[in-house]
């Protein structure tokens, strides 16, 4: 007979549920039972839940009507779970069903209702079972549910609480409703993004308008508060508590500062080097305390200095540990970076330093001191500077274990004087170096602010920092510290990285980073300020230029082509604006310096020294950012001043050299495209916004040129162009630049000499606007770039005199004539 049962009783595949659903959020029924298992055991296979669709459901779900037979449509009772068998009252409801509408089953002739009262009898003979499992509520009040798959039970919806499917033996149905109260819930949002939509239809992207409808900036103070918090109380004097404590607890836990005691180190001797000589000493060490020092000073250098003196009285490192010693050579190869006096010390010798500090750190300690902390985080500002991003970033981490190690992040005590306030000024340093160069490097912050616990440093010099207390004399003026001023800088640091996180950062956000930033810009001495037009000191630059890199890289991100074309024209002119700012700070560092007891050669050799001396890597990249949207927009008399700090700063940074490289390359391209006429049309020319965008490229979240590229084996395995299958055109897989790269671009004489050139075009172009046509200038200078990126010396092209540190070339106000006669003189 099953063979020749009509179609209504065939097992159909399972249906997709796309109807609407009720809330089947987890609201759980306290003290419900489960249900109980049907007889048969485990080869009883589970009934469909699927409720008969020919059911029509009134607005009121507690009232429901049959259709009638004329009109009951044969599937209508098709099982919905694929299962493969029923309970009998179910086959027999809908062979009933099926009679009524069909009139015969098979070919065979109308059962009697004799007959049929004999299956209903029979159908008694087993347990009934229910097509749908009870809900929750119904379960633990043992009453018969309805619920269908798109509205409530009766029980529910009559007592006015949620009708769920959460228990073990409803685990099936509870699938189902999920994946039907997701649909709702997409379907929600759907009818919210049309309304949003027709709000907002002519005020541009729906992307924006509906972050900034979610999305909130809690910038935080600029001073974080002093309140500090507080442990339990003990009234009792637990002391051979502690000493059983101390006893006992060896080899299972430390206990914590500051009560802990430093443990010996038997097992680490290692072979102490000599003693540099005292004179170079001397000069690495102020060069390290005009430039690290003053930003970060995680020394106290009353005390550093006197411990340093007392070595070189006594001719040897055996009076001291050997963590000392690796903080002094990690000291030395800071100095050694930052001074322009090649008798004294080179970039090389930094690293040499730093090898030395390097094998003096026991990798197997286990006793961790302050002075662990410091030469982790030096080590890891030397290898940053040489351009060694990555393993910078390592021992930034292994600085940030060390002090939350020995308890730094948060305010513990009683200290003495001396260690408390250095300890917060190294906690303070590593906690700015975490943030600075995240946001360099675009990486996930290490230091989570809900785990700093530690008040703000004091805002006074090592001087005042005595073991007695603080003394601050009342004639000396009192001005923020660049530590502090630092802090308050990148405190918000955390924030702007979240909102980074964004395809596209709202403009009420912008705005709100944008007043961040002022406020930020009132708590600087006055001579950092914008609106300040006296001479600045480039060792006082390091706060200012933290905080325009900052506002850059925020409005740099919605370069993205995820951005309307509005929206990317308003990001560019940000970045220019923040350009435009960086280069009339650096135009009030270009004056005459007076001399300097740290920097003796200064006023021999200018600002440029003074500079260079003092400039970070990050200072360099952030000039190089610049100068690419000042050239983008065309400004390039600022460009000019931004190359003329660069210049100054020359191969003194690794990374300053790359920058001037990929500079150069970016003029060849943007000459070419002035030569086109495409001048005004850049914003529109992918290729020159990837370009402009610089090293956010470099970003895995945030960078768009790299997709639909090669990776992996594909990539690393392959040794030709992956665009013409050339080997000659394959690029190398090496992150630095060889000795041919470092001098294959011209120098920045040559990118200064094609600035000034731009510049008087452009000068020309104004008192002639009715010249449209690519002028001869920009002709030549195509025509040289295309060979090659070389440019002339601009000083035997124009005969002027180059400044020291390489600063030279051809002033603006050359006439146009010299400009015509070097173009020449390329040809």
């Amino acid at each position: 007979m099953a063979a020749n049962l009509p179609s209504s009783f065939q097992q159909p595949s399972r249906p997709t549920a796309s109807g609407p659903s009720y809330d089947s959020s987890s609201v759980s029924s306290s003290g419900s039972t489960q249900g109980v298992a049907p007889p048969g055991g485990s080869s009883f296979n589970p009934l469909p839940s699927h409720r008969p669709s020919g059911l029509t459901i009134t607005s009121n779900p507690h009232h429901m009507s049959m259709p009638s037979a004329s009109n009951s449509n044969p599937n209508s009772y098709a099982c919905s779970y694929g299962s493969a068998s029923a309970s009998p009252g179910t086959a027999l409801s809908a062979l009933q069903d099926a009679m009524t509408s069909n009139g015969t089953v098979g070919g065979t002739p109308p059962i009697s209702t004799a007959h049929l009262s004999g299956l209903q009898a029979q159908k008694r003979a087993y347990r009934q079972r229910r097509k749908d499992p009870s809900c929750d509520a119904c379960r633990e009040r043992k009453v018969k549910c309805d619920a269908t798959d798109t509205t409530s039970c009766t029980e529910c919806s009559s007592r006015n609480v949620k009708c769920q499917f959460t228990k073990e033996t409803n685990r099936r149905m509870s699938s189902i409703k999920q994946v039907q109260d997701l649909e709702k819930q997409l379907a929600h949002a759907r009818q919210q993004i049309n309304h949003y939509r027709s709000i907002v239809k002519d005020e541009g992207p729906m992307e924006v308008d509906l972050q900034a409808a979610t999305h909130q900036l809690n910038v935080p103070e600029v001073l974080p508060s002093s309140v500090r918090s507080q442990g339990p109380s003990v009234t009792r004097d637990l002391m051979r508590v502690r000493t059983n404590l101390r006893n006992y607890g060896r080899g299972i836990m430390k206990p914590p500062p500051p009560y802990r005691q430093l443990g010996p180190q038997p097992f680490f001797a290692p072979t102490l080097p000599e003693l540099p000589q005292k004179h170079v000493s001397d000069r690495l060490l102020s060069q390290y305390y005009s430039s690290i020092h003053i930003v970060i000073p995680v020394l106290h250098w009353p005390s550093f200095h006197l411990e340093y003196e007392e070595v070189y009285r006594s001719g040897s490192f055996r009076s001291v540990l050997p963590i000392w010693v690796s903080l002094l050579f990690a000291v030395l190869a800071c100095g050694a970076l930052h001074t322009v006096d090649f008798s004294i010390g080179r970039p090389l010798d930094a690293k040499t330093y730093i090898d030395l500090s390097r094998s003096l750190i026991d990798l197997w300690n286990d006793e961790f001191t302050i002075d662990h902390a410091r030469t982790a985080l030096l080590t890891s500002i030397v290898l940053t500077e040489m351009n060694l991003k990555s393993a910078g970033w390592t021992w930034l981490g292994s600085s940030i274990r060390i002090s939350q190690d020995i308890g730094l992040q948060c305010e513990t005590g009683p200290w003495p004087v001396v260690e408390g306030e250095m300890r917060r000024r190294v906690w303070w340093g590593i906690y700015v170096w975490d943030r600075l160069l995240s946001l360099e490097l675009g990486r996930p912050l290490s230091i989570d602010d809900r785990d700093c616990d530690v008040g703000l440093p004091c805002p006074v010099d090592d001087l005042y920092i005595q073991r007695q207390g603080i003394v601050i004399p009342q004639d000396v003026p009192q001005y923020p510290t660049p530590l502090l001023s630092t802090i308050t800088v990148v405190r918000f640091i955390s924030q702007l990285i979240d909102s980074l996180k964004a395809p596209t950062i709202p403009t009420h956000i912008l705005q709100s980073f944008d007043t961040h930033f002022s406020t930020c810009t009132d708590a600087f001495p006055p001579s950092c300020r914008l609106d300040s037009s006296a001479d600045l000191n480039p060792q006082s630059l390091a706060p200012t230029i933290y905080l325009q890199n900052a506002r850059l890289i925020l409005h740099r991100h919605n370069l993205s082509p995820a951005s309307s074309p509005e929206v990317r024209a308003t990001a560019i002119s940000s970045c220019f604006d923040a350009a435009k700012d960086t280069a009339s700070l650096l135009s009030r560092t270009m004056h005459s310096p007076s001399t300097s007891p740290t920097h003796p050669e200064s006023s021999a050799s200018g600002w440029q020294s003074l500079l260079a001396a003092s400039a970070s890597a990050m200072l360099c990249t952030h000039i190089w950012r610049c100068t690419l949207f000042l050239c983008f927009r065309g400004d390039y008399a600022a460009a000019l001043i931004c190359t003329q700090a660069s210049a100054a700063i020359g191969d003194l940074r690794a990374v300053n050299t790359a920058c001037g490289r990929n500079l150069a390359f970016f003029l060849k391209c943007l000459l070419e495209r002035l030569q086109r006429g495409e001048g005004g049309n850049l914003e529109k020319l992918e290729e020159m916004m990837v370009y402009v965008s610089g090293d956010l490229q470099g970003s895995t979240e945030h960078s768009w040129v790299w997709q639909g590229s090669e990776t992996g084996m594909a990539l690393n395995g392959n040794s030709t162009s992956p665009t013409t299958g050339d080997a000659s055109d394959a690029i190398p897989a090496a992150t630095v630049l060889s000795a041919e790269e470092e001098k294959d671009w011209g120098g920045w004489e040559g990118i200064e000499w094609i600035l000034q050139a731009l510049l008087k075009e452009q000068q020309v172009q104004k008192q002639h606007p009715q010249q449209t046509a690519p002028s001869q200038h920009r002709s030549e200078m195509l025509s040289q770039t295309r060979g090659g990126l070389t440019y002339p010396n601009p000083t035997a092209a124009s005969g002027g005199t180059g400044g020291a540190g390489g600063v030279g070339g051809p002033q603006s106000g050359n006439n146009g004539s010299s400009d015509r006669i070097s173009i020449a003189n390329i040809i």
